[in-house]
């Protein structure tokens, strides 16, 4: 089974240390081409991309760490060692919960992060990157981000980075009786476009497909009308105010867009960016990035960090749960090993009983139920202890209990996973559970 050994590995390159240009340098083609890469890649069981504005992360499932960090590098190779976060299986898991919850977020709490990481989740298991372990790890961290945000008031004033855009256009020049362009339809598009219809007093929207500029532009309440890319130009002549927020592979803008326009400022909030590097040395053109936003971002911050500590104890809560939920299902592979082990050796002596004796079908039945009714009793404790081996990390139990139920493991065509040790006979089953295991499955492992 997909991930039943392997271990996740992860990276991630954010606002936190990288620069816009570098962010853009990491960023692959789009999240499907990335997972599709990564896959390609024969130590790779499993894997997923999660790109946004402020962050390229890639999370895959290998045997061997040194193997991920080598696929990962699809991500990390054109940008430099100190901007790059390299995380082991607990790290990633913890990070997803936290990155989720919004805690890693330029804007502390903001809620598109949730939507991107189910978008990235769906794209993956659309090309057949998820399986066990990530399925596991992924939907917990959207669980997580769910209670985050309906339990505390992590998401409370500025929860996007569209609004802080829009507040530091607010602080840095006069929005008021003014038009300002939105350009880009998406969700960010959306939320721009919501937070300047308090501000301004009309507002153009240009998008590559037209409807949607036009749905955008209707669900506001002011004087609100849509535009075509080509039309770019003179729509930027008219406003003061500009939010860039486009999820194209291309520049949107060229340096000629603004020759002829009068006082402009504009946020660009695309990943890649839709403004080219040098508009901002044009006299009349003021342009900010990502990274101006963290000065808006500032207070709300502070404004949110009692939630915020409500929303780490979620987190912790959470990912003890899911390693739990890991280790249960280790568990559950070996003890689905006891049960086929203990219905051989059933079989096995129900066929001698019966062909030894004349039973009739009733009888015959009540034979079988009988030996049901045995193993299920004999292999409840053992079963509980398993189980409670796991939650403990108490590997050399476990790893016992499959040396005893299944003689192949750990041979040389089967992959031993790296948390069992190795060395065991007999002897070193615990005694409550030699107690309760049956002679004949004893005797067979004394014999190997």
């Amino acid at each position: 089974m997909r991930g039943d050994t392997g271990a996740i590995v992860g990276v991630c390159i954010s606002h936190e240390r990288a620069s816009v240009d570098q962010l853009e340098t990491a960023a692959a083609d789009s999240e499907r081409h990335a997972v599709e890469s990564l896959l390609a890649n024969p130590a790779v069981e499993e894997a997923i991309a999660l790109q946004t504005c402020n962050r390229t992360e890639g999370y895959v499932v290998v045997s061997d760490h040194a193997d991920g960090l080598d696929a990962l590098e699809l991500f990390t190779r054109a940008v430099p060692e100190d901007v790059v976060v390299e995380m082991g299986h607990e790290e990633s898991l913890r990070h997803l919960l936290r990155v989720a919850a919004g805690l890693e977020s330029i804007v502390l709490g903001e809620d598109q992060i949730l939507g991107q990481l189910r978008t990235a989740y769906e794209t993956a298991r659309g090309v057949g990157g998820i399986g066990p372990m990530l399925e596991d790890g992924v939907t917990k961290a959207i669980h997580v981000g769910e209670r985050a945000r309906t339990e505390t008031k992590i998401n409370e004033g500025v929860v996007s980075i569209a609004s802080a855009a829009v507040r530091l256009l607010k602080q840095e020049s006069s929005l008021a009786d003014g038009t300002a362009l939105v350009v880009g339809a998406g969700e960010m598009g959306q939320l721009a476009a919501d937070a300047l219809s308090e501000e301004v007093d009309r507002l153009l929207v240009a998008n590559r497909t037209v409807p949607h500029a036009e749905h955008v532009a209707e669900s506001v309440d002011i004087d609100a009308s849509a535009v075509a890319l080509d039309g770019i130009e003179a729509a930027v002549s008219e406003a003061s105010a500009v939010i860039s927020a486009t999820g194209s592979g291309d520049q949107v803008f060229d340096i000629g867009t603004f020759s002829d326009v009068g006082e402009v400022s504009i946020v660009d909030i695309a990943q890649p960016r839709d403004v080219p590097a040098g508009a901002d040395r044009l006299p009349s053109v003021t342009v900010y990035d990502l990274d101006a936003l963290e000065s808006v971002t500032a207070e709300t911050r502070n404004k949110r960090q009692r939630a915020a500590e409500a929303v780490e104890r979620i987190v912790d809560e959470e990912f003890d749960r899911l390693l739990t939920q890991y280790k249960r299902k280790r568990a559950d592979r070996v003890i689905s090993t006891m049960y086929e082990s203990a219905e051989q050796v059933k079989a096995a002596e129900i066929n001698s009983a019966l062909s030894a004796a004349d039973f009739d079908d009733d009888q015959a039945e009540v034979v079988e139920a009988m030996a049901d009714a045995i193993v299920s009793q004999i292999l409840a404790a053992p079963t509980k202890s398993l189980r409670d081996a796991a939650e403990e990390d108490d590997w050399s139990t476990i790893h016992t209990a499959l040396q005893l139920f299944d003689p192949d493991f750990g041979g040389p065509d089967q992959a031993t996973p790296p948390e069992f040790t190795q060395g065991m006979s007999v002897d070193d089953i615990p005694d409550g559970m030699r107690d309760e295991i049956p002679n004949a499955m004893l005797d067979r492992l004394s014999d190997d």
